[in-house]
């Protein structure tokens, strides 16, 4: 009953981590990896029509 216990307190801290660290609107991961990739695609599409 403990190990069960433990495991799923294992998995809400995970959870909460996940949706804290990765997921968050504005701040996030997920939301600071796209930005760059439009902010780097812009860069390359200014620099092929600079050519």
């Amino acid at each position: 009953m403990r190990n069960i216990l433990i495991t799923v307190m294992m998995l809400v801290v995970v959870i909460v981590l996940f949706n804290s660290i990765v997921s968050k609107d504005t701040t996030g991961t997920s939301d600071r990896i796209s930005s760059q990739g439009d902010a780097a695609n812009t860069k390359i599409g200014d620099m092929l029509k600079s050519n």
